[in-house]
């Protein structure tokens, strides 16, 4: 990581940065956030060429890598940022401009891809459906308020998501748009299947052959759902494509392994969650995009065509 008092970094480190840009702008995606903070950083840059900004954005682009903090959406981020700078032309006189236009293009662009990824969602979801939801995702809270303003009635099972609150933000949200909810605790997942037509999920990332990362729990939920033959359905924009093969848990990279929620019941007992686990693609039915409804198997060709085009 480069030392934070070097002029580029503005006396605060890629965390930091990441941290007070999700406190500016609480309903924006952590890959949409990254890409802000190295671009806000990268404006610091006295770069007087092309190689130079590039080199210089390539260095920083490893050091968020390298943060123990969300790896997924973490990578995720970083990928898009480097686009437009993979993209400099060394023959054009106005080349900084160029790229940080070519920034703000890109992140107005991100702007309506999760508005985009509940509409096409919502024919899915049917009047009368009950829904088990696993933790907080504002993609999954958009879709349900999306289906309650089209009038249609819905039941939602939320779980607990412990140690997190995750599970009591979303059940209060969702009760403020008048959609019933209720919160089960996470190990009641299995009981409460058999009165749900469907698992609706979110995502931190989705990899290259279709499976999620994603809040701890998301893999147990998705195996229950298919012993029971219940769809599975996850939401998320493609900006969390991101270009990892995971094969099992043990794959997921630097999800540290030091970094465990941790809570402590008594002097003698500190139990221990891992934040994300990995979902494979086999468990999941459709993901809804906002570049259309996708199988899983069709996350690899929509992946390459968004970090060629």
């Amino acid at each position: 990581m480069v030392a934070v008092s070097e002029p580029e970094y503005g006396g605060k480190t890629p965390l930091q940065w990441v941290k007070e840009l999700e406190t500016q702008h609480r309903d924006v995606s952590l890959s949409v956030i990254v890409v802000m903070a190295l671009v806000e950083i990268m404006k610091l840059s006295t770069a007087s060429s092309t190689s130079e900004f590039a080199q210089k954005a390539d260095t920083l682009a490893r050091a968020f890598e390298e943060l123990p903090y969300k790896p997924a959406a973490m990578k995720a981020g970083v990928e898009l940022f480097k686009r437009p700078v993979n993209a400099l032309s060394a023959s054009d006189d106005d080349w900084r401009t160029g790229v940080f236009k070519g920034f703000e293009e890109q992140l107005a662009d991100y702007q309506n891809f999760r508005e985009r990824a509940a509409d096409n969602g919502l024919p899915f979801v049917k009047d009368n459906a009950v829904i088990l939801v696993h933790s907080y995702s504002r993609a999954v809270m958009l879709l349900l308020q999306k289906a309650r303003k089209s009038n249609k009635r819905l039941k939602v099972f939320v779980t607990e998501t412990r140690p997190t609150p995750s599970g009591t933000k979303a059940v209060v949200e969702l009760r403020q748009a008048d959609i019933r909810a209720e919160l089960i605790l996470d190990s009641a997942v299995g009981a409460i299947m058999a009165k749900v037509d469907m698992v609706i999920v979110g995502a931190e990332g989705v990899v290259q052959n279709g499976g999620l990362i994603n809040q701890i729990g998301t893999y147990q939920i998705a195996v229950v759902a298919k012993a029971s033959n219940k769809p599975f359905y996850a939401v998320t924009e493609q900006y969390k494509f991101v270009r990892w093969f995971p094969l099992n848990q043990d794959d997921l990279p630097g999800e540290d392994r030091p970094d465990y929620f941790k809570y402590t019941d008594s002097a003698d007992i500190s139990p221990r969650n891992p934040h994300i686990d990995y979902t494979p693609p086999e468990y999941i039915s459709l993901l809804f995009t906002n570049v259309g409804v996708l199988t899983p198997s069709g996350v690899s060709e929509e992946l390459v065509k968004f970090y060629i085009s």
